[in-house]
């Protein structure tokens, strides 16, 4: 259609208007952005055109200078929500002034490349018209505009318009039509959008009688009588299948846990709105803000006691995961049920979230008694995001929807032209494609031992090359050859020509520390104490408990925990047992069950193991590697206070079982006294304080606070030292460890007196989620080998 044009307003005869060029970088296709722009300027009645280009959107204007400035204003202030500007390039424009007013033109050398917002939370508008009964889109499950909706979960390539998405197969109605013609509606250019006469229909399957034809109100109300009478259902959200049930209800809980087999880990739950989740659990500001942002992503809360959330949702955890509904469907749901529900992924444990109508029909029978289904394709599988908000700010547990692919900046410095593709770890896998002023992380694709998980970390690789126009110069992969993603990047590498060059796992988490805090390539080296699971080392052995001196280009480990044993490879990660023995024997001799912890009731479990043989492939080091690793420090004290003793059911669940089983008496609990931190951090003096504490009768739940307490002190300590040491002035803390809460907050208050910088992560994972941020900066700062 020729865009809306409008006419300028009289100006004071003799003033000849000033012409300005913006160029306008940032968020700014797709998102409502030029409706904006030409509604402000028609409003001043300013003269030009609006347009997207290949790097964003270019504004000619003409008119007075006082109006000029008032654009500016103008456009800061009514950003449309999606948008995001990252900077404004203006400069003068020569020639005579339009006689036409101004006009949204035709996009410059064809539809622009700047990338793909993320999916958006249903917004206000749309959600009251759904919600009224004199609206043609009422009780519609797919309402959507400019300002909310799917976007990353639907394209299928580029340019983004709605041929290259899954709505491609909708041909819009007059009335849709019409709305996104109009530049003057929030619906202008709305490649989603959609209504009861056009969109995409939602269904019942398990249940006879609801159909397509039964209509979204008679379906709905169906699902939600199912819900309260105890049914599972699977729900086709915006970036899969949700596994759905009453939260109030424990043997619907249960059975979808024993469906799902899922034994421990906790279920994400959906409340309707902000009341019902202040009925459930505690909220601060924060938490409600996080909780109505556009993202809408999973907000870790603490549990409100009396709040009537079955057990089994989050056993042995003090917080819940709760978020609200961010689609019209998820709406239109909840106002049907008198409380929260279970909202977990739908998947068996250890497999990726289901997405597909067939995949579902396929793999989900059995795991649910009915499927709520619609025809609108998800293209990109998209896990929601879970944050949760700490003294230091929001910190990003994973990254999902709501927040990919929406790009970094990156921080000063970084050169131009060279494309870098950091390739991720193989636990909470991810990429990030960097180069040309921005990095783009990836959402969370899973663990890479899946073979589906695989799949989608290429499926999406070979995405986010078109959308942002980067096929990397070089590939930057972890130190690890056995990692699938170090396997998977080489052969990349080698089907592309790119350069390839793998980098050490605490430097990667230094750096991706680094690039979220936006610090520059060139200031100075920090101290990075980085504490996670297990990443391999320059010297062949295994690290996880890290003080580095470093910056993005180099590092220096200055000191470590002492290294212990993990007799059993890859099964001391899954049994703590075996990492309570490796650290009793290494810090008491192998003669501890009748020394140091005779009598105890860890002895009594750890006489009936195999130890034996532990010890033997300890001596003989045969596959019992050496590990300074941070999370088997954390599961051998959680097996020595009886806390997932066997086996973990899913990663981290001794440590975050233990963080939990610490959290009432932290605040008082007072550290063991251990010698001066040295290079190599021993435990022998914090295993005697468990031991010492089990053995006087105390509970493991204020002991287990004195573990933490301890662990503050050593890292604090062992941090002011060497920063004084080497003269730095800032600390970076990152790690899978370091999203323990009272960890991480119990360093920062004991480094806030010392006036050190500490630099620790908020939009970026500080797991191997944010892994590739990391080695993509690191690349960048190296440049090709």
């Amino acid at each position: 259609m020729p865009a809306g044009t409008a006419g300028s307003r009289s100006r004071t005869p003799g003033t000849a208007p000033e012409g300005r060029l913006l160029r306008v970088y940032g968020l700014v296709q797709g998102v409502g952005f030029r409706p904006t722009v030409w509604r402000i300027a028609t409003s001043l009645g300013l003269a030009g055109h609006v347009r997207n280009d290949a790097s964003g959107v270019e504004v000619a204007l003409w008119g007075s200078a006082a109006d000029l400035a008032v654009f500016r204003s103008r456009l800061a202030a009514e950003c449309p929500p999606l948008a995001r500007i990252d900077r404004i390039e203006v400069e003068q424009l020569p020639g005579a002034c339009p006689a036409d007013g101004f006009r949204i033109a035709a996009s410059l050398g064809g539809e622009a490349n700047t990338g793909i917002v993320a999916d958006a939370a249903c917004c206000p508008d749309c959600l009251a018209e759904i919600l009224d009964p004199g609206d043609r889109r009422y009780f519609y499950p797919f309402a959507n505009c400019t300002h909310c909706g799917p976007r990353l979960s639907i394209i299928e390539a580029v340019p983004y318009d709605r041929a290259a998405t899954s709505m491609r197969h909708f041909v819009p109605c007059t009335r849709c039509r019409a709305e996104y013609e109009d530049p003057a509606d929030r619906r202008f250019h709305a490649q989603p959008i959609a209504c009861p006469d056009c969109g995409p229909r939602v269904w019942l399957e398990g249940d006879a009688g609801f159909g397509p034809e039964a209509g979204p109100e008679a379906v709905i109300r169906r699902a939600a009588e199912l819900i309260g009478d105890g049914r599972i259902l699977a729900l086709k959200g915006i970036g899969g299948f949700h596994l759905v049930c009453d939260a109030h209800n424990e043997a619907a809980v249960r059975r979808l846990r024993r469906r799902k087999q899922r034994d421990a880990k906790p279920l994400a739950l959906m409340a309707r709105d902000l009341a019902q989740v202040a009925e459930i659990a505690e909220l601060s500001e924060a938490e409600a803000a996080e909780l109505t942002s556009r993202a809408a992503p999973i907000v870790l809360l603490r549990r409100r006691a009396g709040g009537g959330i079955a057990a089994p949702v989050a056993p042995a955890h003090d917080r819940l995961g709760i978020m609200l509904p961010y689609t019209p469907l998820h709406h239109l749901l909840l106002r049907l049920l008198g409380g929260p529900v279970v909202m977990t992924s739908a998947n068996r444990s250890g497999e990726p979230q289901v997405t597909g109508n067939d995949e579902a029909r396929r793999d989900l029978a059995g795991l649910c008694d009915a499927w709520l289904m619609h025809d609108r394709e998800i293209v990109n599988r998209l896990d929601d995001s879970v944050v949760r908000c700490d003294t230091s700010g929001v910190s990003m547990l994973r990254r999902g929807r709501g927040h990919a692919p929406e790009p970094f900046a990156l921080p000063p410095g970084a050169p131009e032209g060279l494309r870098v593709l950091g390739a991720g770890g193989d636990l909470k896998s991810a990429f990030c494609l960097a180069g040309n002023g921005r990095a783009v992380l990836s959402q969370h694709l899973g663990e890479l031992d899946e073979e589906k998980a695989q799949r989608a970390w290429s499926q999406s690789l070979a995405l986010y090359q078109g959308l942002f126009d980067a096929r990397p110069d070089l590939i930057v992969t972890d130190l690890h050859p056995a990692y699938r993603s170090t396997r998977m990047a080489a052969e990349l590498a080698r089907d592309t020509g790119a350069a390839l060059l793998a980098v050490q796992h605490h430097h990667a988490h230094l750096a991706a520390c680094l690039a979220g805090h936006g610090r520059p390539l060139d200031a100075p080296p920090v101290l990075g104490v980085i504490l996670d699971g297990l990443g391999l080392g320059e010297d062949g052995t295994l690290w996880g408990g890290e003080f580095l001196l470093g910056d993005y280009r180099s590092f220096r480990r200055l000191a470590h925990f002492d290294p212990v044993a993990m007799p059993g490879g890859d099964a001391a990660s899954r049994e703590p047992w075996r990492n309570a023995h490796a650290h009793l024997a290494q810090a008491f001799g192998p003669g501890y069950l009748e020394g140091a912890a005779a009598g105890l009731p860890i002895a009594g479990r750890l006489a009936g193991r195999p130890l034996h043989l532990l010890d033997r492939m300890i001596e003989r080091r045969i596959n019992a590697p050496l590990a300074s690793s941070a999370g088997r420090l954390f599961d051998a004290c959680a097996a020595m206070l009886g806390v997932c003793f066997d086996r973990q059911s899913y990663e981290g669940q001794a440590g975050s079982e233990l963080e939990a089983l610490a959290g009432g008496g932290f605040e008082t609990a007072e550290a063991w006294p251990l010698p001066p931190p040295d290079r190599v951090i021993r435990w022998r003096r914090l295993w005697e304080g468990v031991l010492g504490d089990l053995a006087a009768g105390i509970e493991p739940g204020p002991i287990a606070a004195r573990f933490h307490r301890t662990l503050v002190a050593v890292v604090a300590e062992t941090a002011l030292r060497l920063a004084r040491e080497h003269r730095v002035d800032a600390v970076a803390l990152s790690g899978g460890v370091f999203q323990n809460r009272l960890l991480l907050e119990g360093v920062l208050a004991a480094l806030a007196p010392s006036g050190l910088e500490v630099i620790t992560h908020g939009g970026v994972p500080a797991n191997d989620g944010g892994l590739a941020l990391g080695q993509a900066m690191i690349g960048l700062a190296l440049g090709r080998p």
